[in-house]
């Protein structure tokens, strides 16, 4: 099962008590990086962190799609890379979500 959580605030006690009643399940997290939001290395840290805790991988980043109306919101491929590398350096492997886009029609691209 995929969760989307995309910050850590969102790991309130109700989610908490949820995702206890998933014992047993594989639990995936899916991410948006998005400017303003979770784009630090401190703030995806705590988030794959308290996911971990709650028994979620943080498995995927997403770059956001460039989309009319969320251009506020996108980080750019360069600051990306920049931060995921980051992250390599600072958290063990399976903490690390995978950074990659949706393309148009396609499976997801590895950034």
């Amino acid at each position: 099962m995929v969760t989307h959580v995309n910050h850590a605030n969102e790991l309130s006690n109700d989610f908490a008590k949820a995702i206890q009643a998933l014992s047993g399940v594989t639990l995936l997290n899916q991410s948006v990086l998005l400017k303003g939001v979770n784009d630090s290395v401190s703030t995806l840290s705590k988030l794959s962190m308290g996911l971990f805790e709650l028994g979620i991988l943080p498995y995927y980043l997403h770059l956001l799609d460039k989309v009319r109306g969320a251009e506020h919101f996108l980080v750019s491929d360069e600051e990306a890379q920049q931060l995921h590398k980051v992250l390599q350096k600072q958290l063990s492997g399976y903490l690390v979500p995978r950074l990659v886009r949706d393309e148009n029609l396609a499976a997801k691209t590895w950034v």
